[in-house]
């Protein structure tokens, strides 16, 4: 079992870090013990496990680990929208709202620059195809399997046709992380898309020993038509506690970049973000630490690049 750390490049300090885990242990002897992965197979990656644990932590008595939580992980409670008195449970802490200009939008009149859609740890692709072993060695991104389409024959995979070649971006959300994400371009969204799976971890620490959780884990699919970008894949993932992906937003409602879209509850998740091919240019910090295999760690709003269609 790899005992390997975990370190990610900090966009707004310039400086490389060692991430705080949580769950660590728990997460290396799923994935990396044999009697780990025997019980991730029969128990953990259930959506049964996940709907439990969410009701757990929707139970009022949750509540004692707020103040816990937020002093371990060095939380700031001046950004939250609410105290942390007044939740009702852990679960909606975790989900909770920040202030308004918590999240600064990166030109927000500019809508030729798309923004990070959620708080965490990034890896940018400039080409989709190209995106290999980023977590391990000889893994590479299977588009149509996450799209959904790798059962159709290839002729019929419409989906997979328009976005290969095309740009991707992994953000990874971590249990400490603000848990709401956001339009990443201004347009007009279409109903997001449910994929039903299973509920992997989408911790490295998972993702080393296998990239295809990704795209076996239930995952919601929206296309949204932007006018600077044309059509861009936005994609929230569910993962290990996070059986619910909630989406906020009205289908055929035209929206700004850094407007809310859902929210994810307990857990660690994913929001993957794929733009057709030519569309964007990433911004450059971005392209370079994910070609030194290095997430990026940057907050909702922030610059992800400019249009270059």
């Amino acid at each position: 079992m790899s005992e390997e750390p975990i370190y990610y490049y900090h966009r707004e300090k310039n400086v490389h870090e060692k991430e705080t885990v949580y769950g660590e242990k728990w997460l290396r002897w799923t994935y990396g013990d044999t009697a780990g992965r025997l019980s991730l197979e029969l128990l953990v990656k259930r959506a049964w496990l996940s709907r439990y644990y969410g009701w757990r932590m929707s139970m009022a008595d949750s509540t004692r680990r707020i103040l816990p939580f937020i002093i371990q992980y060095g939380l700031d409670v001046d950004e939250f929208a609410k105290s942390p008195f007044v939740f009702k449970s852990f679960n909606e802490f975790f989900y909770r709202a920040l202030k308004e200009g918590a999240r600064p939008i990166a030109a927000a009149d500019d809508e030729r620059i798309a923004v990070l859609p959620a708080d965490g740890r990034h890896l940018a692709f400039q080409n989709v195809d190209a995106a290999a072993g980023f977590y391990a060695k000889g893994q590479r991104f299977d588009l149509a399997s996450f799209l959904g389409e790798a059962h159709l024959p290839e002729a019929e995979r419409a989906l997979t046709k328009q976005f290969a070649g095309g740009s991707l971006l992994i953000s990874r959300l971590c249990p400490v992380d603000y848990h709401r994400f956001h339009f990443p371009v201004s347009g007009m969204p279409g109903e997001a898309r449910l994929i039903n799976g299973w509920l992997y971890s989408v911790s490295p620490i998972a993702l080393r020993r296998n990239l295809g959780y990704l795209w076996e884990n239930k995952r919601m699919i929206t296309l949204v038509d932007s006018p600077a970008f044309g059509r861009v894949a936005v994609c929230e993932i569910g993962a290990t506690m996070v059986g619910t992906i909630f989406q906020s937003y009205l289908a055929d409602r035209a929206v700004k970049k850094g407007e809310e879209k859902g929210l994810f509850r307990f857990g660690g998740s994913c929001v993957v973000t794929i733009f057709r091919p030519g569309r964007i240019a990433f911004d450059r910090d971005l392209v370079a630490q994910s070609a030194n295999q290095l997430e990026v760690y940057a907050k909702m709003g922030g610059r992800l690049g400019v249009a270059a269609g």
